[in-house]
């Protein structure tokens, strides 16, 4: 038997169009909302299914709402949550320019940690598994398949399940983006040469290295992406 999805609930499709019209800048940041009674019949919606869509939008970080006050747009870049984050990641067409480059970075800072803790606390179960990304073959699909792996599983041996959970949260997004990289050549030898680095730093068991090689290929991974955009004649 096929497995049938509920069409969408009248709130839910209104908070769709308010969560478009505040992205789109229909209703821009700081800006307030217009009362119910107008908002409900531009939405062509009832009081109620409006009051449960705010109300949603409220909880996930995007509306701040006061009992007799307008509602307003949160600037949800600085008053935001990892709902708005996890929102972004799943919505491409959402997302600014400079999202992934910021993600880029933010992973930038957190896998060199959890690498060198990945290599402190379980450095054979690290070195087997570099041990297995030796020979690639050269698929950008698969490169990128392994080095999502790669990362998840050091994520998982630093021993701090936030680490892994923060990284599946961009899993979806790292997914789509991932083969893009490795279609350049240039990428993929990089991360060749990187694996190959680590996977010996790893069978030295040199944290230090671990962790510094780390680091600079995430670095790296920025400017190869900010090239690899301008390439293709993209903003980044």
């Amino acid at each position: 038997m096929p497995e049938w999805s509920a069409p969408p609930k009248i709130a839910e499709i209104t908070e769709r169009r308010l969560l478009d019209a505040i992205l789109d800048g229909s209703f821009p940041i700081d800006s307030k909302l217009p009362p119910e009674r107008e908002l409900a019949g531009m939405l062509g919606v009832t009081r109620p299914t409006l009051r449960e869509a705010l109300q949603r939008l409220s909880r996930e970080g995007w509306l701040e709402i006061h009992h007799g006050k307008q509602t307003r747009v949160k600037n949800y870049w600085q008053e935001g949550n990892l709902l708005i984050l996890n929102y972004l990641v799943h919505n491409l067409q959402a997302q600014p320019p400079s999202f992934v480059p910021n993600l880029l970075e933010v992973r930038a800072t957190l896998a060199p940690v959890f690498t060198r803790l990945a290599f402190s606390r379980e450095p054979d179960q690290v070195y087997a598994h570099l041990a297995q990304m030796q020979d690639l073959p050269d698929c950008a699909e698969l490169f990128a398949a392994a080095d999502l792996e790669l990362q998840r599983v050091l994520s998982i041996l630093s021993g701090n399940p936030v680490y892994t959970l923060l990284f599946n949260s961009f899993g979806e997004l790292y997914q789509v983006m991932a083969p893009l990289y490795f279609a350049s050549g240039f990428a993929r030898n990089r991360s060749r040469r990187f694996y190959l680095e680590l996977y010996e730093a790893a069978g030295r068991q040199d944290v230090a290295a671990g962790e510094a090689l780390t680091r600079v290929m995430m670095l790296e991974s920025i400017e190869i992406w900010n090239n690899l955009k301008k390439e293709r004649g993209q903003e980044v």
